[in-house]
C-alpha cells in the first residue's frame, strides 16, 4: 500500500530525503557496530541474530483488511464525535502541540536509550527505532475512546502525526539509526509516496469520521441505541483479524516469540510510561495526559511492517527478519496493552464521577 511513487509525485519527497541521507553511507558489506551492541544486556534475549533469517506471512491483502478493520473502528469512534470538539482543541493548541512532541521527539530518543542499555542485535534495534519513528496508530482512537479520553484530541493527533510522517519518519530513523549503527545495510533511506499517505489517511481516517459525524449529528437518537454496539462490534472485527494474522505466522511465534516479548514489552511500556509524564510535567490536564499517553503508546506498526516489506527500501537479499518481527509483534501487542490501559482508566473514571456524585 505503501508503494513508491510515480516519478510526477517523488520529487518533493527525494529532495527531503536525498538531503537528509547523502552523507550516510550505505554499505551492503560487513559493518562495524559499537562494542556495546554487540551483546545483549544479561543474554536476556538470548540470540536475537536467529531472527534474521525469520519470513512472515505478511502481504498486501493482509494490509488492506487491517485498513477496512481500522475504518470500521473511526467510523464507530466518530459517532460521538461533533464538530465542537475540534473547535475547543483550536482554541487550545498546546495538548496537541505536546502530543507532538511526545510522538516524534521523546519516543525516538527514549527508544535509543533503551537500545543503548539492552544492546540487541542491530537488525531488531533497528526494527524498534523504526517503530519509533511511525505516527501514531489509529486504534489509538478506539482505546481513547473506551478509555473515556479526548476522542477529538486523539484524532486530530492521528491524522496530525501520520502526515507529518512523510518527513519525521525518515527523518528519525536516520538520525536516531545512524547514531546506532551508522555502518548497517539496514540503514536505508525510506520514501514514503504523499500522495498514496494522503490517500491511505483520509481513506482509513477522513471518510470514516466524516461519515459517522454526520450520521451522529443526522440521527442522535437512533446513534444513541446503536453507537455502542457498532463499536463493540468494530473491536471485534480488529482483534478477528490480530487472531487471523496471528494464525498465518502461528508457528513462527511459538517458536521466536520469547525472544522478543521482554523487549516489545520494554519498548511499549516505555511510550505509554513517558506519553503520560511529559505532558505531566507541563501541566497537562489529566484526560490529555491520558490521550497523549495512549496516542505515543499506540504505533503505527502497520506502516512499519509496509515499509521493511517494501523491496525498494529494503532490498530483499537483506536479512530483515529482526526488524519485521519487532514490527508485527508490536501490533499485536501495543493493542492488549492499549485495551488493559483503557480498561483501568475507564474504570478509574467511573469510581470518581461515583464519588462525584
Amino acid at each position: 500500500m505503501f508503494n513508491n511513487c510515480p516519478e510526477r509525485d517523488k520529487h518533493l519527497s527525494e529532495f527531503v530525503f536525498v538531503f537528509l541521507f547523502k552523507k550516510v553511507t550505505f554499505a551492503a558489506g560487513n559493518h562495524k557496530v559499537h562494542p556495546m551492541q554487540q551483546v545483549p544486556l544479561l543474554s536476556l534475549f538470548g540470540n536475537l541474530e536467529q531472527l534474521n533469517t525469520v519470513q512472515l506471512n505478511f502481504n498486501q491483502n493482509s494490509l488492506n483488511i487491517m485498513n477496512i478493520a481500522i475504518a470500521f473502528i473511526m467510523f464507530g469512534v466518530a459517532l460521538g464525535i461533533r464538530p465542537r470538539h475540534f473547535k475547543d482543541l483550536a482554541m487550545s493548541p498546546k495538548p496537541a502541540i505536546v502530543g507532538i512532541i511526545s510522538q516524534y521527539l521523546l519516543l525516538p530518543a527514549l527508544t535509543y536509550l533503551l537500545v543503548l542499555a539492552i544492546r540487541p542485535s542491530v537488525p531488531v534495534a533497528m526494527g524498534m527505532l523504526l517503530v519509533a519513528a511511525c505516527p501514531g496508530g489509529n486504534v489509538s482512537n478506539m482505546v481513547s475512546a473506551l478509555s473515556k479520553s479526548n476522542v477529538a484530541l486523539s484524532v486530530s493527533l492521528t491524522a496530525g502525526t501520520t502526515v507529518l510522517s512523510l518527513f519525521m519518519t525518515p527523518l528519525n530513523f536516520a538520525f536516531w539509526g545512524g547514531l546506532y549503527a551508522s555502518k548497517s545495510p539496514l540503514l536505508v533511506p525510506i520514501t514514503i509516496d504523499p500522495v498514496e499517505m494522503f490517500r491511505t489517511v483520509f481513506i482509513i481516517l477522513g471518510i470514516p469520521v466524516i461519515v459517522g459525524m454526520t450520521v451522529g449529528m443526522k440521527f442522535p437518537n437512533f446513534v444513541k441505541k446503536v453507537e455502542k454496539s457498532v463499536q463493540i462490534a468494530s473491536v471485534l472485527f480488529f482483534i478477528a483479524f490480530l487472531v487471523g494474522a496471528l494464525a498465518g505466522n502461528f508457528s513462527l511465534f511459538l517458536k521466536y516469540i520469547h525472544l522478543v516479548f521482554l523487549i516489545v514489552l520494554l519498548h511499549n511500556g516505555i511510550a505509554f510510561l513517558g506519553g503520560y509524564l511529559l505532558p505531566k510535567t507541563l501541566k497537562v490536564n489529566e484526560i490529555n495526559c491520558r490521550t497523549i499517553s495512549i496516542e505515543t503508546g499506540i504505533q503505527n506498526s502497520g506502516l512499519g511492517l509496509a515499509l521493511i516489506f517494501n523491496p525498494r527500501i529494503f532490498p530483499s537479499e537483506l536479512e530483515l527478519g529482526g526488524m519485521a518481527f519487532i514490527a508485527a509483534w508490536w501490533g499485536i501487542w501495543h493493542i492488549v496493552a492499549g485495551l488493559v490501559l483503557a480498561f483501568y482508566w475507564r474504570k478509574k473514571s467511573s469510581k470518581l464521577n461515583s464519588v462525584a456524585s
